[in-house]
């Protein structure tokens, strides 16, 4: 095959992953150096916005064959896509080619498994090896992580990433072995667990060689198998305490020409993934925990975002006095973020929160206004009925279908 055929091939194959959204890479300059290419100190993003737009990222496979055969997956054993493969030589001119014409600022490379899992963990190193001892590449580099592969051979790939992702796909055990029996929720974990201990190492102690800075993430597919939000929220939790992941990404279920019927015919709503990526937020950014979020099985509402909900389902915390109340608490108010908390900490340093202070910080009013108390400004209704809340501040049907 020509190496458009191939880019063609393996770069439309790549496009169901998206654990590559990254930030925390260190800054890097070629000035003065016999180097190429640059991060910045916030690193770079390497993915699709919600709005569609396209960033800086040379997203591809080394291979779309694979031995495996999870039943979600396209390039799994038993589909029939059109096949293609790069040697690693091939990878690395592309990303210097893309990288020259201005078109990327780095380069996130996966791979389906070929001979071994550790044949094709020495593949990829290779190629982040190339980019970097050959040619100066300081460009920001992604790889994923084969979960079966020799532990020094992860050792190796984290000396060379800039971050290493490895994607769980499924939120539970048994879902893993019904619809990707080749893998095991124990090496999976094994990996993520070594990802960690050479992160905190090259943190922690003087002189050792510096290590995936910018982290480890994974995704994990929804609507493949009937796991509810609840569940995939508390292993994205777990996730985040055990191995200190930087992100947990969401992908909803794309259905593939001829799925097995192990796997549903139909996408899940695109607001589902949509209300996962804010419930997820909620728990990074907020202090939320899963079960606040979700106090038992079942699935975010598609109607409110999760932030909203909880605090239609504990009213009990509302108005919230924001003269008086906790930076913490006051962030949990629908329409106020952390920031415009921080900001109203300080303004009352100074003076009594009014109603039009929250306008100049141009917090969601139409949301808030029911849950604050300011000096010159308390809910006619406190005591109104969620429910009525409910349909007041639900998202319209045209609203929802942006998303």
């Amino acid at each position: 095959m020509q190496l458009i055929d191939k880019l063609t091939v393996l770069a439309d194959a790549a496009k169901y992953d998206v654990s590559c959204a990254s930030s925390g890479a260190p800054k890097r300059s070629s000035k003065g150096k016999d180097g190429l290419g640059a991060t910045n100190g916030m690193g770079i993003c390497h993915s699709f916005t919600p709005d569609g737009r396209c960033v800086a990222l040379l997203k591809i496979l080394l291979t779309n064959f694979c031995l495996y055969d999870c039943q979600y997956c396209v390039n799994r054993r038993s589909s029939d896509v059109p096949r293609a493969r790069f040697t690693p030589e091939e990878v690395v001119t592309l990303t210097l080619d893309f990288y020259r014409r201005n078109c990327i600022s780095g380069l996130f490379l996966s791979s389906g498994i070929i001979r071994s899992a550790d044949y094709t963990m020495e593949q990829l190193n290779r190629v982040a090896k190339l980019l970097r001892e050959e040619h100066g590449f300081r460009g920001y580099i992604h790889l994923k992580t084969i979960p079966d592969a020799d532990p020094l051979l992860i050792e190796e790939a984290g000396r060379y990433a800039d971050r290493l992702s490895v994607n769980i796909e499924l939120p539970t055990e048994a879902s893993l072995i019904r619809l990707a029996p080749e893998k095991q929720v124990v090496t999976i974990k094994q990996a993520m667990h070594s990802i960690h201990q050479g992160e905190h190492q090259a943190r922690e102690e003087k002189g050792s060689p510096r290590f995936a800075p910018a982290g480890q993430s994974t995704q994990m597919i929804v609507g493949a198998d009937a796991t509810d939000d609840s569940t995939i929220l508390h292993t994205a939790q777990s996730l985040y305490g055990d191995f200190r992941l930087r992100r947990v990404y969401y992908s909803a279920f794309s259905p593939i020409p001829h799925s097995p019927n192990t796997v549903p015919f139909e996408a899940p709503p695109l607001l589902r993934e949509h209300r996962l990526y804010q419930a997820d937020f909620l728990m990074r950014g907020y202090g939320f925990a899963a079960g606040e979020l979700l106090s038992g099985p079942g699935n975010l509402a598609l109607d409110i975002d999760p932030k909203l909900a909880w605090a239609l389902n504990n009213r009990e915390h509302f108005p919230v006095d924001l003269n008086r109340a906790e930076p913490a608490m006051i962030a949990r108010v629908p329409g106020i973020g952390v920031l415009s908390a921080q900001r109203l900490v300080s303004l009352r340093r100074q003076k009594r929160i009014r109603y039009e202070d929250l306008t100049r910080l141009r917090c969601a009013l139409e949301k808030a206004k029911p849950f604050i108390v300011t000096q010159d400004y308390r809910p006619q209704l406190a005591t109104r009925e969620s429910l009525l809340l409910r349909q007041q501040l639900s998202e319209t049907p045209r609203q929802m279908a942006l998303w």
